[in-house]
């Protein structure tokens, strides 16, 4: 009769952590570069939209999201906006700063490149196209989704950064100048890359191409 071998205390907890490790390992090398899996990527040539000049399409990795602009709340700064988009100037750009389900922040011209990412200055690159004066307005909600153009701690310092609003930021209407909201492709914002110790990415996405729907 052959006796049946128990384990020992120290065996279980070696096993426990074998388990664990392997666990660990199928997260970070088949679950965690899938982080597209279950996000949908809109197509904008099947949708319709009642301004379809409003409209841009920022691609990502995970896919589209489909922007409405707001020419006649904020008209100076959307003529910038859509005139960087249509010279190609946003494409290759990084999300530089994310905070988590708070905002993304791209647009950094200067020091946001991918081929020449400035680690020490970026966030404070511009355009060379010169500042804007902020069209603020008390109307609009700061809302999920809405993309404000960013500045410094003054007014008047608008360039080619923007944000986009990941939930409501009531504190911000009235104090910067919104462009438009997301239409589509909201859950696509966040899988943005982001870094839960600092808002500054140090290995950030990047803008794989922005666009004007209607050339």
């Amino acid at each position: 009769m052959i006796e049946k071998v128990k384990q020992t205390t120290s065996e279980k907890l070696l096993l426990a952590l074998f388990i664990v490790l392997g666990l660990v390992a199928i997260y970070i090398f088949f679950i965690l570069p899938q982080k597209c899996l279950f996000i949908k990527d809109y197509n904008p040539k099947v949708l319709s939209f009642e301004k379809p000049k409003n409209i841009v399409v920022l691609n990502i990795d995970c896919g589209n999201i489909i922007i409405e602009l707001y020419p006649e709340n904020s008209p100076k700064s959307v003529e910038r906006f859509k005139m960087l988009i249509s010279l190609g100037k946003y494409n290759g750009v990084a999300f530089h700063r994310v905070i988590k389900n708070v905002l993304v922040q791209s647009g950094d011209l200067e020091f946001g490149k991918k081929d020449n990412y400035n680690y020490l200055y970026i966030g404070t690159g511009k355009s060379g196209f010169g500042t804007l004066r902020s069209e603020l307005n008390e109307k609009i909600e700061f809302v999920t989704g809405t993309v404000g153009m960013a500045r410094t701690t003054n007014l008047d310092t608008e360039d080619s950064q923007f944000f986009i609003l990941l939930q409501d930021a009531p504190l911000f209407k009235g104090e910067y100048t919104p462009i438009g909201k997301v239409i589509y492709g909201l859950e696509v914002l966040d899988t943005i890359t982001d870094d839960r110790r600092r808002e500054y990415v140090l290995r950030p996405d990047f803008i794989n191409s922005f666009s004007l729907f209607e050339k």
